[in-house]
C-alpha cells in the first residue's frame, strides 16, 4: 500500500513539473510568435486564449510594430462574437496608444458601433443608450466629413427612437392610471417632434420575456395589482395640487 502512494505521490509531481516546464517555454518568445498564436487562437475560437497571447505580446514587446494590429484584430473579432464590452476595451487601448488620426476616426465609428450593438433591450439599458448618444453626437462634431457619418447617423436615429419610446411607455402607463400631468412630464422630457407614433412599429418582444416586462402596453398580471394611489407612488403629486406646486 505504501509503495501505491510513494508512486501516485511522484507520478503527481511528474505531472506538475512537466506543466511548469511547459508554460517555462512560453517566455521569451519574439513578438512574431505571440503574434501567430493570436491568430491562431482566433481561427480555433478560443478568445480567452487569444488574449492571454495578447498579455504575452504586449507585456514583452510593448513597442513591437505588431501590437498595433493585434490589437485592431482583437477588437473585431470580439464584436464578432458578440462582447461587446471587450471590444470597446481594445478600441480604447488602440486609440489611447497606437492610432493616428485618421486611425482615430475608424476606431471611434466602431467603438459607437459596438455600443449600439450591446443595447438589445432599450427599456433595460437607459444609461448606456445615453452613453452612446452622446459619443455619436461627439463623432459627428468632430468628423463632419467623415466616411462614416451617415452610418453613425442612422444608429443615432435608433438611439433617440429608442430613448423616446422608452419615455413614451412610461408615459402610456401613467395615461392608464389617470396621471396626466405625470404622463405629460415623461412627453415633454425629451421631444422629438419628427417622431409620429402612429407610424412607428413597437419593437417585437418574445414571448417567454413579454410574460415578465409585458409589451410595453400592459401585462398579463396587471389584473393582480389593486387599484389604490399607493401602490403606484405615495409621493405622486396629483392634478389636484398644481396650484401648490406652481
Amino acid at each position: 500500500m505504501k509503495r501505491m502512494y510513494i508512486f501516485l505521490g511522484l507520478f503527481v509531481l511528474s505531472l506538475l513539473f512537466s506543466a511548469c516546464s511547459k508554460s517555462v517555454d512560453e517566455y521569451n518568445k519574439p513578438a512574431v510568435y505571440w503574434y501567430g498564436k493570436i491568430i491562431e487562437s482566433l481561427s480555433d475560437g478560443n478568445y480567452d486564449k487569444a488574449d492571454d497571447y495578447y498579455s504575452s505580446l504586449q507585456g514583452e514587446h510593448i513597442g513591437s510594430p505588431l501590437l498595433p494590429e493585434a490589437t485592431m484584430i482583437l477588437a473585431i473579432a470580439h464584436m464578432h462574437n458578440g462582447e461587446y464590452l471587450l471590444t470597446e476595451h481594445f478600441l480604447s487601448e488602440y486609440i489611447k496608444r497606437y492610432a493616428n488620426a485618421n486611425e482615430i476616426e475608424f476606431a471611434e465609428y466602431l467603438k459607437i458601433k459596438a455600443k449600439y450593438r450591446s443595447l438589445p433591450h432599450p427599456r433595460r439599458d437607459q444609461v448606456f443608450i445615453q452613453d452612446a448618444i452622446e459619443q455619436a453626437e461627439a463623432f459627428e462634431k468632430n468628423h463632419p466629413h467623415s466616411m462614416y457619418y451617415s452610418l453613425v447617423d442612422t444608429m443615432l436615429t435608433r438611439l433617440y427612437l429608442g430613448r423616446a419610446s422608452f419615455n413614451e411607455s412610461i408615459a402610456g402607463l401613467y395615461d392608464r392610471i389617470d396621471k396626466p400631468r405625470s404622463a405629460k412630464y415623461y412627453r415633454d422630457l425629451d421631444p422629438q417632434a419628427w417622431i409620429n407614433w402612429k407610424n412607428v412599429t413597437p419593437a417585437k418582444i418574445p414571448w417567454y420575456r413579454e410574460w415578465f416586462v409585458g409589451d410595453g402596453k400592459s401585462s398579463w398580471y396587471a389584473f393582480l395589482i389593486p387599484d389604490t394611489k399607493s401602490v403606484v407612488s405615495r409621493n405622486t403629486v396629483s392634478d389636484s395640487d398644481e396650484n401648490i406646486t406652481k
